[in-house]
């Protein structure tokens, strides 16, 4: 099947790691070209209003219009406008202009007052004071200003702000973009008037410019970078992976159970995966291997009785008076008892939940006791009600085991007693028989397990009734133990939680 081109963790990786790089470089860009461009645009914005308020200054204290000295050069184009948007006076170089009070370029000629003479003070007895007439400031003429000779000029009140603006000037043969301050000059000998000067927009186009062409050059590299490293790393932490699903594919294929995954040195969620991944197969070789021998294991222990069986009647059916019936039945009740244990092993194996009903221990051991018929060992008991949650059978089966390996194995009596210990209800049963080695106590509750002694009775089980009796407990949430018993043989410990109180 065609892989996917985004079908591995690797690519996915590298895709999401370079699309979150590109979005932060992207968004990181944006405001870096707008906090430059807004912080060029104020910068030119003060150096115009700078601008602006020196020629202010210089008409509010007197200075005509056409006696400006304005800024030269083609970073400062300004423009002096009346309130009627005439051009009284402009840069000198200024060529072509827009985005201020007037279009034009060449001042014109200020309107001369009738009653004051030109533009200007009173009559020649005002004197020759620039800001007055006879010394006290008071001159004869009927104008705005305090006296003085045609060229005067009277105070101007200059505003506290200045307006902003964007337009364009040719000076000089080039054209360029500015920032514009327009401020106002009141009550002056020539009404208001109105102050523009220009600021170059040039260094905020060109530091712009170069640092978007900065970005657009260096943002791939940089994502191509992210990316090729993103892949290199990626793939350098993966390859363990790919070591661990290679190897998992040739133990499917060779179904060898006892092949394991390399585990890497490092110790980060690969190696705890590789691991898991062991202890996994181990615990899937030693299901594996016990399923075998407990397959391996019945179909011998259902050898015996069968032949067993088919000889006594094959001779039974040639001889009929040499027919052994009661050794026909014993085989077939020992078939019966075998063929129950290992269904209930394979109901346990599968998982099968205990119930929940509530059994009383001393009841169920009493019970057992009743249905078996007086041997040849005498039982002792000491029966305390004490009541478990789980399955009766179950347990019932428990008991029943811990009675039948007690009674074989006993020489003269068997005491079986049933309690409460704090949390626990505790079911011993002990014998007075040869008892178990203390090597062999975990070995007897293997499946069919038996010691040489129990294999050279003639009554001995198949060794299946220890192993079922501590698989039931366990998944009853008890134990099941061995030690010796006061009277020398084995001692058998059931431990199980008491039910709570209903």
């Amino acid at each position: 099947m065609r892989r996917r081109l985004f079908g591995s963790v690797r690519a996915r990786a590298t895709l999401g790691a370079t699309l979150v790089v590109a979005v932060a470089l992207l968004a990181a860009g944006a405001s870096v070209l707008l906090a430059l461009r807004s912080n060029l645009t104020d910068q030119a914005s003060s150096e115009a209003e700078s601008s602006a308020r020196k020629v202010a200054v210089s008409i509010a204290t007197g200075t005509a219009p056409a006696a400006l000295e304005l800024p030269d050069g083609d970073d400062t184009p300004v423009q002096v406008v009346d309130g009627d948007g005439r051009l009284l006076a402009a840069g000198e170089d200024l060529e072509r202009i827009s985005g201020t009070g007037s279009s034009a370029v060449k001042p014109v000629t200020p309107p001369v007052d009738d009653d004051g003479g030109d533009d200007g003070g009173g009559d020649d007895d005002g004197g020759s004071d620039r800001h007055g007439g006879n010394g006290n400031g008071k001159g004869k003429g009927k104008g705005k200003g305090k006296g003085g000779d045609d060229d005067s000029y009277a105070y101007g009140e200059i505003a506290d702000d200045a307006e902003g603006g964007k337009g364009s000037a040719t000076v000089d043969g080039e054209t360029r973009d500015y920032r514009f301050a327009a401020l106002e000059v009141k009550n002056t000998r020539q009404g208001d008037l109105t102050v523009y000067a220009g600021a170059s927009l040039s260094a905020e186009q060109s530091a712009v410019g170069t640092a978007l062409t900065v970005m657009l050059i260096g943002f791939p590299v940089l994502l191509g970078v992210v990316g090729a490293v993103t892949w290199l790393v990626t793939r350098r932490a993966l390859r363990p992976v790919e070591g661990i699903r290679s190897e998992m594919s040739a133990i499917t294929a060779s179904q060898d159970l006892a092949r394991r995954v390399p585990e890497p040195a490092t110790h980060d969620e690969v190696a705890r995966l590789a691991r898991t991944t062991n202890e996994t197969l181990a615990a899937l070789e030693t299901s594996v291997e016990r399923q075998r021998r407990f397959v391996a294991d019945a179909s011998h222990e259902l050898r015996s009785p069968i032949a067993s069986l088919r000889t006594q009647l094959e001779v039974g059916a040639a001889h009929p008076e040499l027919l052994d019936v009661d050794g026909a039945v014993a085989d077939t009740v020992r078939l019966q008892e075998l063929a129950a244990g290992l269904l209930l092993l394979a109901r346990l194996d599968a998982g099968e939940r205990p119930g929940e009903a509530r059994v009383d221990l001393a009841t169920l051991a009493g019970e057992e006791l009743s249905q078996r018929p007086a041997g040849r060992v005498a039982v002792r008991t000491h029966l305390e009600p004490v009541e478990v949650a789980g399955s009766r059978s179950q347990l019932a089966r428990v008991v029943g085991n811990l009675l039948d390996n007690a009674q074989r194995h006993a020489r003269s009596r068997v005491d079986i007693a049933v309690r409460a210990e704090g949390p626990w209800a505790v079911v011993e049963v002990g014998d007075d028989g040869a008892g178990v080695p203390e090597a062999e106590r975990e070995r007897i509750f293997e499946r069919f397990v038996r010691l040489d002694d129990a294999r050279a009775r003639d009554d001995g089980g198949a060794g299946l009734g220890l192993a079922i009796a501590r698989d039931v407990a366990v998944r009853h949430g008890g134990a099941l133990t061995v030690r010796s018993s006061p009277a020398g043989g084995a001692l058998f410990e059931l431990r199980l939680p008491v039910a709570p109180v209903a």
